[in-house]
This record gives C-alpha cells, structure tokens and sequence, in this order.
C-alpha cells in the first residue's frame, strides 16, 4: 500500500515539473506580453496571418533573389508556428509521462 501512495505522490511531483520547461520556453519568446489572448483577438490575428499567406502565395516568385525567397519561407514557418499555437488549446504529454501513467495503470491492475 505505501509502494502505491509513495509512486502516486511520485506521479504528482513529476507532473508539476514537466510543464516547468515548457513555461519558461514560452515566456523566453514572449518576454512582457501577457499570453492570455481573447478569442476575438486570437482570430483576427489568424486572419491577418491568412491575408499575409495568400498574398505570398500570389507573388511573382521567379524574380526573387535567394535571399528574399529564403526571408519568405522562414516568414511563412514563423506564421505557421504562431498559427498553431494560437489555434491549439489541446494538452500534450510528454513520454515520461506517458511511462509513469502506464505504470501506474499496471500497479493499480
């Protein structure tokens, strides 16, 4: 009995210090700027995000320089990265997690 309790406290514990680094990441990003984001707010930035896409996307690209299209591909990816953080409210775990969880079910069953 103490061997489950002593696992489920260790459960408890690690799960608080998964999403440490996770938090710090994104505070480093964003340093000042308050992450909380008003759903209004967060869709007009995606449809400012898509105006941006379909005006790349209807430029003349075969008189761009290799510099420019390299400047082009990493301002589409940084939108990518940011739309999909806007867009995602899901919880994600990660492998250690996902082991302590199976163990856990293994112990209990």
């Amino acid at each position: 009995m103490k061997a489950k309790v002593y696992a489920l406290l260790a459960i408890v514990m690690l799960s608080f210090t998964f999403s440490t680094p996770v938090a710090a990441k994104v505070m480093d990003e964003h340093p000042g700027k308050k992450m909380d984001m008003t759903e209004a707010a967060a869709e007009a930035k995606l449809a400012e995000m898509r105006a941006r896409v379909a005006e790349i996307k209807a430029m003349d690209k075969s008189n761009l320089s290799k510099g420019e299209r390299k400047a082009l591909k990493k301002e589409l990816r940084d939108m990518n990265k940011k739309a999909r953080a806007l867009g995602s409210g899901g919880v994600y775990l990660s492998v250690g997690a996902i082991i302590l969880i199976i163990l856990v079910l293994i112990l209990i069953l």
